[in-house]
């Protein structure tokens, strides 16, 4: 394992998302064709969802993602830290708020406690910012499971959203300790979840490899939820084992809520295959490039 795979996990989902920002929920693929043609730069984003954000800046999966990295900075993953100054964050926040965002400042707001107010929501995207969490516990496999479920647990309490977080911690340090991809998943499935409820959303995904993308996620669905979410992200590191770039890049292009796809995606292959494998430009024009550098330096 090396440092240069580690920070790979954290930098290649925050590209995946910066990347998807300019179609973000664009779920006609027609319409990225005949506005952006093949997306391999940042853009402005198309739909007003992302009002004000530039080529370059992160949806608010991103920002959310940004704001745990900022948390385990202060010496490890605490639940109640970062539930804390995610609320904070969202006090002033001048984009996207999505319902399960909603809910659980509805739920604290209410009294429910900062680590008790979590959504129902089943959208993947609660567990698709774990890779923040990686720099402090990737020597340590039960570390990173429970940092990964608890980071989730704050804003979504869904069991297949906290499953799959669990899943993704799981197969990304076997990926860093030197398994494939492809391997680290397959052996993740057999050994831990084969009889779990995202069994058959893990399986389905292993088993399109072979199919094109965006046919395959438009039939498992471009929509939010793990039910969609899941196998789209597990197709795209399956079919695209060896190449980053493209995995990413054919990710935009299926449509939808690429960014939470794409955020697991980007994690499990950018340490699969290190910094060299993240194209310059994606590192150098992230908005938050900077800041991201030295909280990792710090790590």
């Amino acid at each position: 394992m090396t440092d240069n795979r580690i920070k790979a996990a954290v930098i290649g989902a925050f590209v995946a998302d910066a990347l998807s920002l300019g179609v973000h929920w664009v779920y006609n693929t027609g319409v990225i064709d005949k506005k952006l043609g093949r997306v391999e730069q940042y853009y402005d984003p198309l739909t007003s969802y992302h009002k004000g954000k530039k080529a370059g800046d992160f949806t608010h999966y991103g920002d959310q993602m940004l704001v745990l990295l900022e948390s385990v900075s202060g010496g490890g993953f605490d639940a109640h830290r970062f539930a804390e100054m995610w609320r904070r964050f969202f006090a002033d926040y001048g984009g996207y708020f999505d319902q399960a965002t909603k809910t659980t400042l509805a739920n604290m707001d209410a009294g429910n406690g900062l680590t008790k107010s979590a959504s129902d929501s089943d959208d993947l995207a609660g567990a698709s910012r774990m890779a923040a969490v990686i720099p402090v516990y990737h020597d340590n496999l039960e570390q990173l499971v429970s940092a990964a479920r608890a980071q989730t647990r704050i804003t979504h309490s869904d069991d297949r959203v906290l499953l799959s977080a669990d899943f993704f911690a799981r197969s990304v340090f076997a990926v860093l300790g030197g398994q494939p991809p492809l391997a680290a998943m397959q052996k993740t499935l057999d050994t831990h979840f084969s009889d779990s409820s995202i069994a058959s959303l893990i399986s389905t995904g292993l088993e399109s490899r072979d199919r094109g993308t965006r046919e395959t996620i438009a039939e498992f669905g471009q929509m939010c939820s793990v039910e969609a979410g899941l196998p789209g992200a597990v197709h795209l590191i399956s079919r695209y084992a060896n190449d980053f770039k493209t995995a990413m890049v054919e990710n935009v292009m299926a449509g939808g809520d690429s960014s939470a796809r794409g955020m697991m995606a980007g994690m499990v292959l950018g340490a699969a295959h290190g910094m060299e494998a993240i194209p310059e430009p994606w590192q150098t024009g992230m908005t938050a490039g900077q800041r991201i550098n030295t909280r990792l330096s710090h790590l």
